[in-house]
């Protein structure tokens, strides 16, 4: 059996010093300066190899807002200019820091991410419009199964269980849910069939990873495998036959909040979603607070980090482990149910395009952590829908590499690059009883 090293757990708080929002230090702290000049070097490079006149104008409103805010027009080329030599003094602060070796603050990441993007969408927008409303509001939009799913996989692995059957998850969530809507007429009925469904394939995870002690790698991606051939088997033998009664659910509509959804720009991006959306604000909050405020989830977190010591003081656990992964199943299969009751009203063979895998990525990105998690997916939606803006708008940006962006980010996440990522000291391991 392989072994862990186990640490102790804390009286309180979080088990490991990476949970909470904390500045940037250690390997991060030196990679940050390297990842930021490489960035702002990048955007130079574009803007001295196509350099575009005119303006470029950000849209701020739209044709319902309460209270109008003024579109900001600025000229292309200078614009673009100006923020990558914010982002080069960004970026020689961060080195300042890191050769004093103090702590990176949160605040450069964010600010030169804003900079960075200004300047790019000013040169890729020259003489054109972004409708700003439409393209955050479509990052949440699209946000939403990647954030699911990625609060499925936290839950997991903080018990100690590797949740690769995400992808597994969010498909038959989509399946059940469009033949549970089809069949009542209520799109909610679609969402708690897609819960249910989660569970089911998280049931089955747990049976073979924690009462058999199957490899937990394995058994995702082979129920990953399971759930794709079984969805593809029932679409063309029961759903596409039958399509009026079982593929035919009614979509979730907008439903915008009274007074919260007339807040100028913010309401318009938040408040003015669908219920899913709104489902999952409560679910995110519920799941951090769960997480680092009850006992429950100190006992989550100690099976993960040290099981044996929490066997000792009481804690069943395996039986912990199975009621957790059963809940992030439920949440994951939620997520699936936005692919046939919001994006599309139908259920279509593998329409979640591999949405569990980029979920999981947003996992070791966040750092394990529900708000950075979801805060990772929230990147990954935006990097998406920034495809479909600049592709509209006629953008000289190859839509293919909009396309790649999200894979990148994962790519340099997985790798470290965003800073050390530490797993749960148990996740994966089975715990046997003694």
């Amino acid at each position: 059996m392989s072994t862990v090293t186990q640490q102790p757990v804390p009286e309180s708080g979080g088990l490991a010093p990476d949970t909470a929002v904390t500045p940037t230090r250690g390997a991060g702290a030196r990679k940050l300066p390297i990842i930021l000049g490489v960035l702002t070097v990048l955007l130079a490079v574009v803007l001295l190899r196509s350099s575009h006149s005119g303006s470029t104008t950000f849209q701020l409103a739209v044709d319902s807002d309460f209270v109008q805010l003024p579109d900001i027009v600025v000229p292309s080329g200078p614009t673009a200019w100006v923020m990558v030599v914010v982002c080069l003094a960004l970026t020689a602060e961060a080195l300042r820091r890191m050769l004093a070796r103090s702590r990176q603050p949160l605040w450069i990441p964010i600010a030169f991410a804003v900079a960075w993007m200004i300047g790019f969408l000013s040169w890729a927008a020259a003489d054109g419009t972004i409708l700003v409303v439409s393209l955050l509001g479509g990052a949440v939009a699209l946000a939403i199964p990647l954030v699911f799913g990625a609060l499925g996989g936290v839950l997991g692995e903080r018990a100690g269980v590797v949740n690769i059957a995400i992808e597994g998850q969010l498909l038959l969530g989509a399946f059940a849910a469009a033949i549970a809507a089809s069949t009542t007429g209520s799109p909610w009925a679609g969402l708690v069939a897609a819960a249910v469904a989660g569970a089911l394939v998280a049931l089955v995870l747990g049976l073979f990873a924690i009462t058999y002690f199957v490899d937990q790698v394995i058994v995702g991606v082979v129920l990953n495998v399971l759930v794709l051939g079984l969805t593809n088997f029932m679409f063309r033998q029961v759903l596409t036959p039958n399509a009026e009664t079982l593929n035919s659910p009614d979509r979730f509509q907008r439903l915008p909040i009274p007074i919260l959804g007339d807040i100028p720009l913010i309401g318009p991006i938040l408040f003015r979603q669908t219920p899913l959306v709104y489902v999952l604000y409560v679910v995110v909050a519920l799941v951090a607070y769960a997480l680092y405020r009850t006992r429950w989830g100190l006992r989550v977190r100690a099976v993960g980090e040290h099981p044996k010591a929490a066997d000792t003081v009481g804690i069943k656990v395996n039986r912990t482990r199975y009621r957790t992964i059963l809940l992030a199943g439920l949440i994951a299969g939620m997520g699936g149910a936005y692919y046939s009751l919001v994006s599309v009203s139908q259920f279509n063979r593998e329409m979640t395009g591999g949405a569990g895998y980029i979920a999981l990525a947003a996992v070791i990105f966040g750092k394990w952590d529900p708000i950075r998690a979801t805060l990772a997916a929230l990147l990954f939606g935006f990097a998406s829908n920034l495809q479909g803006v600049l592709s509209a708008i006629g953008s000289p940006v190859p839509s293919q590499f909009m396309l790649m962006l999200p894979y990148l980010v994962t790519i340099f996440a997985v790798a470290g690059l965003v800073g050390r990522s530490r797993p749960p000291a148990a996740d994966g391991v089975p715990y046997r009883q003694q």
